[in-house]
């Protein structure tokens, strides 16, 4: 016969966090962010952080050992939101692979044009401040660029593929190019209140692999 699980059984394993619990870590998360995209890690005090995420002072370390390791996962959150957005355009075979691209870059120029062009990439803006940031971050962010020049490059290989981008042109070696060149236009961006530099960039690159 077999046996039933009773009312007091619970799986093994970490237990759950509460849902208050859950949703404090969610705010400090999502302020951590913002603050980030704006200021950058050196400028950004935990004191800030909980504030403006209504989370007790004493919270902090409930959910991060440390300024540096809630770093690292903001680092890890960004990347999880910004893959899924690459993913979004890279991966929608409704369009032509060189038009995923444009259509990404637009993307990108609408969602800081949102912000008045007051939030940057978080990745671009810890790599700005890498001199001054625990040694842990440099190998988290450049696994995060190699990420994104991945995917890039494989929707890079699908445009050669189709004839859209001439068969000369290495897609892996292309990718690297994009994102060493549109960190640099959304830093200008950023710094500029205008998106005069993405356009740029983005009509450059797109000359360059149709030509």
């Amino acid at each position: 016969m077999s046996s039933q699980p009773t009312p007091d059984s619970r799986p093994r394993g970490r237990p759950r966090k509460a849902p208050a619990e859950a949703e404090a870590r969610r705010r400090l998360i999502r302020t951590g962010l913002i603050h980030l995209t704006e200021k950058g890690y050196s400028a950004v005090g935990i004191d800030q952080v909980l504030r403006d995420a209504d989370v007790p002072k004493g919270g902090f370390y409930h959910y991060f050992r440390s300024k540096e390791d809630f770093g690292l996962q903001l680092v890890d959150a960004y990347h999880d939101y910004f893959s899924a957005k690459l993913d979004h355009w890279f991966l929608n075979e409704t369009l032509a692979p060189v038009m995923r691209l444009k259509e990404f870059m637009r993307d990108a120029e609408a969602g800081m044009a949102r912000h008045q062009f007051a939030r940057g990439c978080l990745v671009g803006n810890l790599g700005q401040e890498m001199g001054a940031l625990p040694e842990p971050f440099r190998a988290r962010l450049s696994g995060v660029l190699e990420d994104w020049q991945r995917r890039t490059a494989t929707c890079l290989g699908q445009a050669r593929e189709t004839g859209e981008i001439a068969p000369h042109h290495d897609p892996a070696a292309l990718a690297a190019f994009f994102w060493i060149g549109w960190e640099g236009a959304v830093l200008r961006a950023k710094l500029d209140r205008s998106p005069e530099a993405l356009r740029r960039f983005a009509d450059g690159f797109i000359t360059l692999i149709e030509g």
